[in-house]
């Protein structure tokens, strides 16, 4: 059964600034994913609005004339929702929604709202949920607005609490509650884990949507769900993974995004602790996207504040299949070629192998050079396995072709 978002998207706008952090190329980019966002959310954008600031309006984040202009747009086509690129505060939300008259969104709340979407287990739902009552707790106000107070009246007279304070109250007990639950969760993966015994862990990383799943199925043979919207899959899957005569666990994480809320870096600490007792971290990156050099720089930082950007990373650049040079000419005026302007075997020579982390370029989808991955994980994995079992030693099979050691 096709679920009715499916058929019927809601009327979106979305709004970026342009200001001392960010250009009009840069802010284009983060439009094209708030967009990619929406969509995945069930959103059909029907237009984008932008407004050069030095910085933003701290009643309204943009000025009154553009919201005019969105006013009126919005009365024309019946737009139900404005997202706005950047995390709005509760008194901007709240004001910009009394003069808009519709539903506003940040980038926040429109990341949280599809996790809360694609949370399908217990845990992830209780993450999600705890993210979103973190999220809410000081935009109550402007939820409530319409019950200031009890009502007051004979009998009603003397000492109370008005209703926002109630619904805090009631918030904050939930936040506390659920607090209580992931501790209880996290100690029981963390026995988990430790039963895993010593094999050797690694874990795919990267930008949301760049095939890591795709690459789990087609390595580990399960059956995780794949698809092309952002934030596919949440919970994290582990698999034991046999190349040559040589086991290790696999698993699959949440993918990274920039300007990644921070109530959801908090409430999935447990699902990102994999990342953090892994061994060997696969950083799968989509080649094909023209910011691909912009994610690597994104989820290189999360792993900093991870505290996991030192240990031994593969890069696995992925979907070499779609990947299309943008043309380039001698004459235009650029001093050297752009990693968009080149082709595969000139990235081959570029930083992308003169990095201390190995590079591999496949295709996940269309298995293309996968078993050169195969053999480069199975290498850097056994570097760490014969340090942790010296009495053992693997050697990797003479004959590559041999599919069935592989």
């Amino acid at each position: 059964m096709i679920e009715k978002k499916s058929l019927d998207y809601e009327k979106t706008i979305i709004v970026g600034i342009v200001d001392s952090n960010q250009n009009h190329e840069t802010t284009g980019e983060y439009l094209d994913e708030l967009e990619f966002l929406s969509y995945t959310a069930g959103g059909n954008v029907l237009k984008r609005f932008t407004q050069n600031l030095n910085q933003p309006n701290p009643k309204t984040f943009i000025g009154k004339g553009k919201l005019n202009e969105i006013f009126e747009y919005n009365k024309l086509n019946n737009v139900s929702s404005v997202i706005f690129d950047d995390e709005l505060s509760p008194a901007q939300q709240a004001n910009i929604e009394k003069f808009l008259k519709c539903k506003i969104l940040d980038r926040t709340g429109l990341i949280l709202d599809i996790f809360a979407q694609r949370a399908k287990t217990s845990y992830a739902r209780t993450q999600v949920e705890l993210a979103q009552y973190e999220y809410i707790l000081p935009r109550l106000k402007g939820l409530w607005t319409h019950l200031e107070r009890q009502r007051g009246g004979i009998g009603m007279r003397g000492p109370g609490e008005t209703e926002i304070e109630t619904d805090r109250r009631i918030v904050r007990d939930k936040i506390s509650l659920l607090k209580k639950k992931l501790l209880l969760i996290d100690k029981q993966m963390s026995t988990q884990r430790g039963n895993r015994g010593a094999l050797v862990r690694v874990s795919l990383v990267g930008y949301t949507n760049v095939g890591k799943s795709t690459l789990m199925n087609s390595i580990a043979k399960t059956k995780v769900f794949a698809e092309n919207k952002l934030f596919a899959t949440l919970d994290t899957t582990v698999r034991k993974v046999v190349i040559g005569n040589l086991p290790f666990l696999l698993s699959d994480t949440v993918g990274f995004i920039r300007k990644l809320p921070t109530q959801l870096v908090e409430s999935f600490k447990s699902t990102l602790d994999e990342v953090q007792e892994s061994d060997l971290l696969l950083h799968v990156v989509d080649i094909s996207h023209q910011n691909f050099e912009n994610h690597i720089e994104a989820v290189n930082q999360i792993l900093d504040d991870l505290k996991s950007l030192n240990k031994p990373i593969l890069m696995i650049f992925n979907k070499i299949d779609k990947y299309i040079p943008e043309p380039w000419d001698d004459s235009d005026l650029i001093l050297e070629k752009e990693s968009k302007h080149q082709t595969l075997s000139e990235l081959k020579k570029t930083w992308m192998n003169k990095s201390k982390n190995f590079s591999v370029f496949i295709s996940a989808l269309k298995k293309e050079n996968l078993e050169f991955f195969r053999k480069k994980v199975y290498e850097e994995v056994r570097k760490i396995h014969v340090t942790r079992f010296p009495y053992n030693n693997f050697l990797y099979p003479e004959d590559l072709d041999n599919k069935k050691n592989i």
